[in-house]
């Protein structure tokens, strides 16, 4: 890791009675906002003093600033992360559970764990095709959803792999809580998803989106939600949750896509109700078909049985 910088300069007469943030934008070369960003972290000082942004300086004091040194947020960081399950390991592939609150790949904007970093830190040999902070990686899933996902150990995994997503051969289970009840109890949504207009960490369904197809059925029918098993002939991001929302019946707990937060504190979820089950696929070693399956965490059990038996 590299070290933080340190600077320290005199404030000249031209920038008398400025903001310290204003201040240290000119001295430094800054932005205003990474100024401010600085000040309130605690990285700035004058004559010794931490300081608020709004401080006017005078002439001759001294204005100490430390920047830390700047993270790359496609880095991956080599880190065991508590709950990741391999379920299988071989030459080509290794097939993992993960929890809730992790990402598959570093990206901007997350700090947290990753599957691609965990993986490094455990001492797993993947794939080095693809972007340098994704490698091996055919398929993803949200940080808030949990279930079965393959990454690809071998070069020839990982191209055919990629190519069976692709065709659309790969068998893509999950199992989703939604409110209320679809009416049909069974059916396909075939509608395009793009980036949500008004929200860019939002998707929705849209004119000039991605062809996007979900086929579900119902499973089990409560008072209050429905599990769904959901089958996906593309894999859009968030393309179940959108397709849900759609129908106007959102995964219990999906804040994000209009699910009802009464509902989601009474079944005591902070996420949505969202589970990859199940992954069949050509093994592309062998060329066998495989499966592997996985099981409810905790916190989606008990939301499910707490709606079980709501009367």
């Amino acid at each position: 890791m590299a070290a933080a910088e340190h600077r320290t300069l005199p404030v000249p007469e031209g920038l008398a009675g400025e903001r310290v943030d204003a201040a240290l934008a000119r001295m430094f070369g800054l932005s205003r906002t990474r100024s401010a960003e600085l000040i309130a972290e605690g990285h700035v000082l004058v004559d010794g003093a931490g300081v608020g942004k709004s401080h006017r300086v005078l002439p001759g004091s001294l204005l100490e600033v430390s920047l830390p040194p700047v993270v790359n947020p496609l880095t991956v960081v080599p880190e065991v992360v508590e709950g990741i399950k391999i379920i299988h390991d071989d030459d080509e592939i290794v097939v993992i559970d993960k929890p809730v609150g992790v990402a598959v790949h570093p990206s901007p904007g997350w700090s947290g764990p990753t599957v691609v970093g965990h993986l490094v830190g455990a001492g797993f040999r993947i794939a080095t095709s693809g972007a340098s902070e994704r490698q091996g990686i055919v398929q993803r899933l949200d940080v808030g959803t949990s279930g079965v996902m393959v990454i690809a150990k071998s070069e020839r995994a990982y191209s055919v792999l990629k190519d069976a997503f692709r065709q659309r051969t790969v068998d893509k289970t999950y199992h989703a809580l939604v409110q209320g009840h679809p009416d049909p109890l069974e059916g396909t949504v075939d509608a395009p998803i793009g980036r949500h207009p008004k929200a860019d960490y939002k998707f929705a369904v849209m004119a000039d989106g991605r062809h996007s197809i979900t086929h579900y059925e119902t499973l089990e029918a409560h008072r209050f939600a429905s599990l769904l098993e959901i089958h996906l002939e593309t894999g859009r991001t968030h393309q179940i949750r959108v397709h849900m929302a759609a129908l106007k019946h959102p995964c219990v707990g999906d804040l994000t896509y209009g699910a009802d937060p009464a509902l989601a504190r009474r079944v005591g979820l902070e996420r949505q109700w969202l589970h990859a089950v199940r992954l069949g696929f050509e093994h592309p070693g062998t060329g066998e078909q495989v499966q592997y399956d996985s099981s409810y965490p905790d916190d989606l059990a008990h939301a499910l049985e707490v709606v079980r038996g709501a009367h």
